[in-house]
């Protein structure tokens, strides 16, 4: 039968929900701080408890100086003694021994008793901050046990943890009481002497998106994948989803049913509206979504400055601002553009003002100079108030998309070209520049000021923005024609060293020996040869070797007498003289060609010498 202590042990095991091993860390380290408040020993002498988990008895373990005499209990032990444990110790030596008090459990017990609940309590704060870092972006539920109006919510969690729900973190408009069932998700864990410090969202756009996934299995699985999200907690907000997978409907998935699933969340969000949109990778068809529910005539991009031009009808243009422009603020959060709304005669009217006093729209202006008059008749009978046909509302969205068009087109001509001088200017800084400090120039100390304000902190940008535009930093304040002179003397004076370049190993010429094989090769491609000349190796290699190739007149004047001399081939016999012919060109200078009546193709002859006598030549083919 378990005693007394094994019992405590396993119940405080049962409560806690914690290790064995921490419970036992945390007793045995209750126990040397009782041993040293017992005896007064100091901090500086080693001091372990040992514990026995079946009976609970304690054994002290105390390092003491072995000597013959022993004058101090607490930190001196006779000889034999110290070989109870350490058979190997010696006189003067320092050994653990065990030094445990008489009735020291008792006493203990009493003393320790709140350095174990300390313990215990930290290593539950320090589990509970593990697990809940773990959980940071995931929904948790717990129950409502206090509301403050300064702090927030109190919120119970599992694990014995609790919740704080910020004023700024609850969905507006949403009133808790206690005891009421909330979920949310972690925002943060933060560390306090407290214990850890929970930090829950409702408000956060990551509380829809895990609403999503528990409600959609889709999102869940993988099929469908949320893309952006904008939000405005307890009013509106806007989701884009694509699917993974073909044939799958990302916004049907999403609204279910009859719209059963995403009544849910609105449920859960306090009837805020929510919007599912299709995710495209084209920005304008991506942004005329986000627009929705209005109807868009026409969207224009200006990638420079990542800006959109929106064009909706006069009748859709408080559906596509919304309500205080949230619909639009919306779809330039979700969208990641800036987003301008223009109704299309407002539209029409700016392109015609833009074209008439922009110099630089001077080939648009020529363009439309047809349209111009017809487009100002339209917007003078608009503003009279009288109603516009669909063939002049036609009129007046294929004007503003010309003139737009051309207008992106040019801008971004125009930005390429920039591009072009800026990296022209570049090209004529040194890479040192951009690393040697502005304080090298050796500039006056307000002009060195006016520089660094402007961002101007390094030569190399200062050389830049010298090159591309002077202009720009004349008119910085304080900068006037003394401080220029004073810069172009600075830049014209420095000098950077050249980089080294890498010492380049001298190659050494090696000859290449011609390869049997490789002489043969080519031969048998452009020459027959007859087995006389096989053993004429070295003398083929030479005259296959590259040269000069022959005059494409003289092959015409062989092969036209050859044809007189032979009769007309056919039509194979043409294909196969067209095949010679190509491998007649890349013949050599020191042949000598002839066509051979036998055989009806040509062939290439040279002198060859044998023998001992040098006047006897025989010819090789």
């Amino acid at each position: 039968m378990k005693n007394e202590f094994a019992l405590a042990f396993n119940e405080v095991l049962e409560e806690k929900q914690l290790p064995k091993e921490i419970i036992l860390s945390a007793i045995e380290s209750a126990m040397v701080s009782a041993y040293r408040r017992a005896v007064n020993a100091s901090n500086a002498q080693q001091v372990e408890a040992k514990i026995d988990p079946e009976t609970g008895l304690v054994s002290i373990f105390v390092e003491k100086e072995v000597v013959e005499d022993v004058q101090d209990e607490r930190t001196e032990v006779l000889l034999d003694e110290a070989r109870r444990l350490s058979p190997e110790v010696n006189l003067g030596d320092m050994a653990i021994v065990e030094s445990t008090p008489k009735d020291f459990g008792r006493v203990a017990a009493q003393t320790a008793r709140q350095v174990i609940q300390q313990r215990i309590r930290e290593a539950e704060r320090q589990m509970q901050s593990d697990y809940y870092e773990k959980q940071v972006g995931e929904i948790v539920s717990g129950v409502v046990q206090a509301i403050n109006m300064t702090q927030g919510a109190t919120v119970g969690l599992d694990m014995k943890a609790e919740g704080i729900m910020p004023q700024n973190q609850k969905i507006p408009g949403e009133r808790f009481k206690v005891h009421d069932r909330v979920r949310a998700i972690i925002l943060e864990v933060k560390e306090s002497p407290r214990g850890p410090q929970i930090i829950l969202s409702r408000s956060h756009r990551n509380f829809l998106r895990r609403l999503l996934e528990n409600e959609v299995p889709e999102i869940y699985h993988g099929i469908v994948e949320i893309r952006a999200i904008s939000r405005e907690p307890g009013q509106r907000a806007k989701v884009a989803v694509s699917a993974t997978q073909p044939n799958v409907d990302p916004v049907g998935a999403c609204v279910g049913i009859r719209g059963v699933r995403i009544q849910a969340i609105v449920k859960e969000l306090h009837d805020e509206k929510i919007d599912i949109i299709e995710w495209n990778n084209d920005p304008v068809i991506y942004i005329s979504k986000a627009i929705s529910p209005a109807k868009v005539s026409g969207v224009y991009l200006n990638e420079v400055e990542k800006t959109a031009t929106v064009v909706v009808l006069e009748d859709q243009l408080s559906l596509a601002i919304g309500r205080d422009g949230q619909n639009a603020r919306l779809a330039a959060k979700l969208t990641g553009w800036r987003i301008d709304i223009k109704s299309l005669t407002e539209a029409a009217s700016d392109a015609i003002v833009k074209v008439q006093s922009d110099p630089a729209l001077a080939a648009i202006a020529l363009a439309e100079h047809d349209h111009i008059p017809a487009v100002e008749e339209i917007l003078a009978k608009k503003s009279a108030g009288r109603p516009l046909t669909p063939e002049e509302f036609l009129s007046l969205i294929q004007f503003v998309d010309r003139v737009e068009r051309r207008t992106v087109e040019q801008k971004k001509a125009e930005a390429a070209a920039e591009k072009v001088l800026v990296s022209e200017a570049r090209a004529g800084v040194p890479d040192a520049a951009f690393e040697a400090d502005i304080t090298t120039l050796g500039l006056p100390d307000h002009v060195y000021t006016i520089l660094t304000e402007a961002e101007h902190r390094t030569v190399g940008d200062l050389m830049m923005a010298m090159k591309l535009n002077p202009d720009s930093v004349l008119s910085l304040a304080g900068i006037g024609p003394k401080a220029m002179q004073a810069i172009e003397a600075a830049l014209a004076n420095i000098s950077f060293p050249e980089p080294e370049k890498p010492v380049e190993e001298p190659v050494s010429e090696v000859e290449v020996p011609v390869v049997e094989e490789a002489a043969e090769a080519p031969v048998a491609e452009t020459v027959p040869v007859v087995e006389e000349a096989a053993p004429v190796t070295e003398e083929i290699a030479e005259v296959v070797a590259p040269a000069e190739e022959p005059k494409e007149e003289e092959f015409d004047k062989i092969f036209s007498l050859q044809n007189v001399m032979a009769n007309p081939p056919v039509a194979e016999e043409e294909s196969e003289e067209e095949k010679n012919k190509k491998k007649e060109k890349k013949a050599k200078k020191g042949r000598e060609l002839e066509f051979d009546e036998k055989r009806g193709e040509v062939v290439a002859r040279k002198k060859h010498k044998r023998g001992d006598d040098d006047t006897v030549l025989e010819e090789w083919e």
